[in-house]
């Protein structure tokens, strides 16, 4: 969809603002971010998982950031845009994958 620019931008930002929301949805249920002040008692996986995590909304910030200014006319910001399009989507799928190790059972 990237070729049909305002649908592209939409469908984008719902993925992003979706992604967010779900973080979030992880923090209220799970206390993520208490979990993850732990870090020199947590699994090392966990900790490898959330430091994707956390690359992931960064790397979506800066999705946003060349997206406004591709936006705006700048073109020649077209390739690091691409580059860092691939490169966020590698680690949102790297964080999908190591969420399956990451999860720590509660004990009872």
């Amino acid at each position: 969809m990237r070729r049909r620019r305002k649908l592209h931008v939409r469908m984008m930002s719902v993925a992003m603002i979706w992604d967010v929301l779900l973080i979030l949805q992880i923090e209220l249920s799970r206390s993520a971010i208490l979990t993850a002040t732990k870090a020199l008692s947590n699994p090392m996986i966990l900790n490898i998982h959330i430091s994707i995590a956390v690359s992931t909304v960064v790397l979506y910030a800066f999705m946003v950031y060349t997206g406004r200014l591709m936006l705006s006319g700048q073109t020649q910001i077209r390739q690091k845009h691409r580059l860092l399009g691939y490169s966020t989507f590698f680690m949102r799928v790297l964080t999908f994958i190591t969420s399956f190790w990451a999860v720590v059972p509660k004990d009872s």
